[in-house]
């Protein structure tokens, strides 16, 4: 059996992962290095840590539950325990493509993202519904890439990627470069930035009186039926008067050079900002 060593398993993201890996045919040795960490598995998955080098030690897989800014240094301390053919799965393609792991050319490098659940959906049971984050209930799509190792290994970092955010709909094959532009350039530094500005837009509004609940119950509904109509997801047109809003709202919301976030130069910036 494939034995798997994760590391930050006592963290948000390490006790999602563990719970997923625990209904996965995979061996599994956590690790934890803060006793409160260790007490959240515990409590979370039933299960206990083991040290470092006992978790490293023969392992297939190992992968790091951790956060971006500490994913150099803990890559950097584990690297020479590593054996020959080992892979390594990152969460996030920030640190990578930043160029913050070690070189090591017998060793596999494998970066996996999720998706995320979709807004548009036909989900029918409530958890799935719920489950916005995903690895619960709600099948996603997860990025993957095989940043460099064997072709062969790529199918073992899907089957991971597909254990770890289960369920998962689809996997979705990138190179490293390609999901940075993803995240952070496409999801963060676009989406949750507009996102964050059409939120303020709705403070501006109840300022003038409009009640809050209104306010919200207005913006959302209408994000769902315009961005369906955008996106493809339903046949539709927009009035003339709504166009010509889009016409004049774009330049004034939007600087002419705002596609230039997608340049390598800023993705590198943006990267190298978070990590």
């Amino acid at each position: 059996m494939t034995t798997v060593a994760l590391l930050g398993a006592g963290g948000k993201m390490g006790v999602r992962l563990s719970l997923n890996l625990a209904q996965s045919n995979f061996t599994v040795r956590h690790v934890e290095v803060s006793e409160a960490g260790r007490a959240r598995l515990k409590d979370a998955v039933g299960v206990d840590c083991v040290e470092m080098d006992v978790a490293l030690s023969g392992a297939d897989v190992v992968v790091m539950a951790v956060p971006d800014t500490a994913i150099g240094k803990v890559a950097s301390g584990i690297i020479d325990k590593l054996e020959s053919g080992t892979m390594v799965v990152i969460l996030d393609a920030a640190a990578p493509y930043a160029g913050h792991l070690p070189e090591r050319e017998d060793i596999t490098y494998f970066v996996s993202h999720p998706c995320h659940p979709m807004i548009y959906h036909n989900e029918e049971t409530e958890a799935a519904r719920l489950d916005r984050f995903g690895g619960i209930a709600h099948p996603q799509g997860v990025v993957n890439a095989l940043m460099q190792g064997p072709e062969a290994h790529y199918a073992l970092g899907d089957a991971i990627a597909k254990a770890i955010y289960a369920p998962v709909r689809q996997t979705y094959r990138v190179t490293v470069e390609q999901m940075a532009y993803l995240e952070p350039g496409l999801s963060e530094t676009v989406c949750a930035s507009l996102l964050v500005v059409m939120k303020q837009a709705m403070d501006e509004v109840v300022k003038t009186g409009v009640s809050e609940e209104c306010a919200r119950d207005f913006l959302l509904g209408h994000m769902n039926i315009l961005g369906a109509v955008i996106f493809g997801v339903q046949e539709g047109q927009f009035s003339d008067a709504c166009n010509k809003a889009i016409e004049f709202g774009i330049p004034a919301l939007m600087r002419d050079d705002w596609k230039s976030v997608f340049e390598r130069d800023e993705i590198m910036a943006s990267i190298k900002r978070i990590t």
